[in-house]
């Protein structure tokens, strides 16, 4: 079932409504109907674990926001606003929920630092991660558009806890871009270290 929310605690400067058309407006449709599945899966994870549900919905509205910049656009902005440089050393799949933040901010006026924190892990995690940085994180991977092979035991996982949901993501990942022999971002292995590794 949809839910959708009346916002109630000025942390957007504008309607949903509103919102949803900005983030329509930068997104494909098929990238667009994921956010909506993504920001009705974080309503129900933040309804079941007793979170803020409103911060959850906007979380999952606008995690995808920059996701498809070009690449060039990403590059100028690591360098102009001196984020690690290192990132440069990666790509769109990093870039846009630790830039993408950056984004959300300027170019949607929302400055809640927690939303920002859940974007700007959602690509990464972090060793220290708070319940929307785990709704959000979760969320993204197990919304219902999903189709790969262990999406049915994430989920599973999701519904033991979100620590559990984010354990096991983390682990799917990794093992992932260990069997492609893909370039791993270090804040992804110390993520790792922190919530998978015994």
């Amino acid at each position: 079932m949809t839910k959708t929310l009346d916002y109630q605690l000025g942390l957007v400067p504008y309607s949903r409504t509103t919102l949803v058309n900005k983030i329509k407006a930068q997104l494909s449709d098929h990238r667009f109907q994921h956010v909506l599945r993504v920001e009705q899966t974080a309503i129900d994870l933040a309804e079941h674990y007793g979170a803020d549900v409103e911060r959850a919905s906007i979380a999952g509205l606008v995690h995808d926001y920059a996701k498809q910049r070009p690449d060039a656009e990403y590059r100028q902005l690591i360098q102009q606003e001196k984020f690690d440089p290192d990132l440069l050393n990666y790509g769109n799949g990093i870039w846009h929920g630790v830039v993408g933040a950056y984004l959300i901010e300027k170019e949607l006026q929302i400055h809640d630092a927690a939303i920002l924190n859940a974007v700007r892990r959602h690509t990464i995690g972090a060793p220290e991660m708070t319940t929307l940085d785990q709704i959000l994180f979760v969320a993204d991977f197990i919304e219902p558009g999903r189709d790969f092979p262990g999406v049915e035991a994430a989920r599973e996982a999701a519904d033991e806890s979100l620590a559990a949901g984010v354990r096991y993501e983390v682990a799917n990942t990794l093992q992932f871009l260990l069997a492609r022999q893909q370039k791993i971002y270090p804040k992804t292995i110390a993520t790792y270290n922190a919530w998978v590794a015994k």
